[in-house]
């Protein structure tokens, strides 16, 4: 599956917001954020709760933001 990231429209860049790093629509609350309180087993309610101002597509979207990124990662392993 390919991501288009036109879909990806509550993620927002601005250099001028948390250091140009990717918010969700233009809130200072980074996709960062919002993956590491996944990574460390918070629901997606318990996210919404501690950021009420997001809603669950924005965490969606994250979360596709992070798969599109890592996606076009490129690693040379060494095979020796």
């Amino acid at each position: 599956m390919q991501m288009n990231m036109e879909k990806l429209d509550r993620i927002t860049l601005n250099p001028n917001i948390c250091l140009g790093q990717p918010t969700i629509r233009g809130m200072r609350i980074t996709v960062s954020v919002i993956l590491k309180m996944l990574a460390n087993s918070k629901s997606v309610a318990e996210v919404l709760q501690a950021y009420p101002e997001l809603e669950a597509e924005d965490i969606q979207q994250a979360l596709k933001y992070a798969a599109w990124v890592v996606s076009d990662q490129i690693q040379i392993v060494p095979t020796a």
